[in-house]
């Protein structure tokens, strides 16, 4: 790998410190509470799509699923 690190150890190792960083707000208070959860989904989900991309069928449809919304 050359030193580099790949995008799904990358994604991952984001996803962890999104959750540390969301429990540390739902003890701020119910605002806080309130945006860690839709923080959690978000900061999440491109865990999922880089994983769903690399299940593609064909270099373009890995692409197409690693493309912005």
């Amino acid at each position: 790998m050359n030193g580099k690190v790949d995008i799904t150890e990358r994604s991952f190792r984001f996803t962890v410190r999104i959750v540390n960083l969301c429990r540390v707000f739902e003890k701020q208070g119910k605002v806080c509470y309130t945006l860690s959860n839709q923080l959690l989904r978000a900061g999440t989900s491109s865990g999922a799509s880089i994983e769903e991309a690399q299940a593609g069928q064909s270099k373009a449809d890995f692409t197409v699923k690693m493309s912005p919304a």
